[in-house]
């Protein structure tokens, strides 16, 4: 169905070419788009008379009204004021312009619905191509799914502002979860890499942040080049979504194919992560290791293990930045200086993260 605020816009943009007052009014008589204020949220109970006639168009105390049909059955009423020839034809109008609109908006929720049930594995193979086929929807393309969360105002709709962004792509689609979840199908010409997915993200992050002045969070699933898979896509944005809020706090876009080892350390059973940390530090927990020697542990990773890099960057002297380590290693028995204790401690830092995370989200 057509938001009021897209009747509204579509009357006001009649009013400024031809200085009438318009009306849209539910067929069961209540206006709920106008260009007069006195108007809005008003019952017109000769509407419902006016519905069940066979008339298309009717003149009532000053006021010319026209029916706007959905699959021949009325759905809206245009009220014009005035009774000259002028306002019979801007009725007219104004009637066919809206019900052009509520056909698009049909057809948009259609292939809506149809996007929505695909990504929630809701359809059966032989539906998925034959629906396809209906709307119009190519099977054979290259599609990503992107998920887009934020949390603007539901007042705002963000569901029309990332369609902004892809004005003459027909074959993309943008759809709301929920409230806060958009999701888009977008799809992929067959020379796009991975760093093109990422400006597209770019490109959407960019627009949402300057329209709603708010952050947001993008991440991406895999490329698929059959229908039936866009729903894998779908479930890989959704991971990497999450994966990103815990190993990737200071990113807002995320791929599913840069995720790493954290997207393998997401789907680790609780019970096993809590016995390999048991294991590593030996009953230790990371709150027994104070901010300075984590802080210097990351910048060490960070460093690709190089003691030099990270105490100049550190402004450190070399020595301590060596203190430090053999502080840790005494600890745990781990000399990050040894690729092999820098791994094991590295996927220990991140199951920590991973567990804190979980307990979290537990409460």
């Amino acid at each position: 169905m057509i938001s009021n605020q897209i009747l509204q816009s579509t009357i006001d943009g009649l009013k400024n070419i031809t200085r009438k007052e318009l009306s849209v009014v539910e067929k069961e008589g209540k206006v709920i788009a106008t260009t007069e204020e006195n108007m809005i949220g008003r019952q017109i109970d000769a509407v419902e008379n006016f519905i069940s006639s066979p008339a298309e168009s009717q003149l009532i105390l000053g006021y010319q009204y026209f029916k706007i049909y959905d699959n021949g059955v009325p759905e809206y009423v245009i009220q014009v004021k005035g009774e000259d020839e002028a306002g019979y034809q801007i009725g007219k109008i104004a009637a066919f312009q809206i019900q052009s609109l509520l056909v698009a908006y049909k057809e948009r929720y259609d292939k809506d619905n149809f996007i929505k049930n695909l990504l929630l594995d809701n359809l059966l193979l032989v539906d998925i191509y034959s629906r396809a086929k209906k709307l119009h929807i190519e099977n054979n393309v290259h599609r990503i799914v992107y998920l887009i969360e934020t949390n603007i105002d539901k007042e705002m709709n963000v569901v029309e502002i990332v369609r902004s962004v892809f004005p003459a792509k027909t074959k993309d689609f943008v759809t709301a979860v929920d409230e806060h979840s958009i999701i888009l199908v977008k799809e992929l010409k067959e020379k796009e890499t991975s760093d093109d997915i990422d400006r597209i993200a770019k490109s959407i992050e960019e627009t949402l942040n300057t329209e709603t002045n708010s952050r947001v969070y993008i991440s991406s699933g895999t490329a698929v080049a059959d229908l039936k898979d866009v729903s894998r896509s779908y479930k890989e944005a959704k991971m990497a979504l999450e994966v990103g809020k815990i190993f990737e706090t200071d990113k807002f876009i995320v791929n599913y194919e840069k995720l790493g080892i954290g997207r393998l350390i997401y789907q680790l059973p609780l019970p096993l992560c809590r016995m390999f940390i048991k294991e590593v530090l030996h009953g230790l927990t990371m709150d027994d290791f104070d901010d300075e020697t984590l802080a210097t542990v990351n910048k060490f990773f960070e460093n690709n293990l190089n003691v030099s890099e990270t105490s100049r960057q550190l402004y450190i002297h070399r020595n301590t930045l060596v203190y430090r380590l053999d502080k840790l290693q005494k600890m745990t028995g781990l000399d990050l200086r040894n690729f092999d204790d820098a791994i094991i401690f590295k996927i220990t830092l991140m199951v920590s993260k991973y567990m804190i995370y979980m307990d979290k989200m537990a409460y």
